[in-house]
């Protein structure tokens, strides 16, 4: 299991993975666009929000960064992207039962976002916002899928 920084963006974050690589002087950096996974007919995405990064990361002196675009639909759900809100707890977990206590527990007095639940990058997703006003993001086996996607880019 994995804790990591997550950090969100208002559609800057291509600009944000260039600044934090160089900076940090990266030696492994990831990034998928919403465009990489298949779409919903029934909800396609703009344009301008499927060449959005769904999901990045850059591996640094043992440490490992997250970082996404917020697409404006999902500000209706996580409230207004600001300069301190844009920052989340990642649980990188392949033990389905304990990611399930762990969010159990941390919803009490909370509110889910997203319950955990398959999606096409993960087997187990699910986002919460906790009594105290932290967002939590879980994912099991994450970085197999992101991974495929990834190589099968290049």
């Amino acid at each position: 299991m994995s804790a990591i920084v997550y950090l969100n963006f208002d559609g800057n974050t291509e600009q944000a993975i260039e600044f934090y690589s160089e900076a940090l002087n990266s030696s492994k950096v990831k990034k998928v666009k919403f465009k990489d996974f298949p779409q919903d007919p029934n909800y396609p995405l703009p344009e301008y929000e499927s060449n959005m990064i769904m999901e990045s990361s850059l591996e640094f002196a043992g440490g490992k960064i997250m970082m996404s675009d917020v697409l404006p639909s999902m500000k209706n759900v996580t409230g207004e992207l600001v300069k301190g809100n844009n920052v989340l707890i990642s649980i990188v977990i392949d033990d389905k039962q304990t990611m399930e206590n762990y969010f159990s527990n941390l919803s009490v007095g909370g509110h889910v976002i997203m319950p955990l639940s398959k999606m096409p990058w993960s087997s187990c997703f699910g986002m919460l916002v906790d009594k105290f006003g932290v967002v939590w993001k879980f994912n099991s086996d994450a970085d197999k899928f992101l991974d495929k996607v990834y190589s099968n880019k290049h």
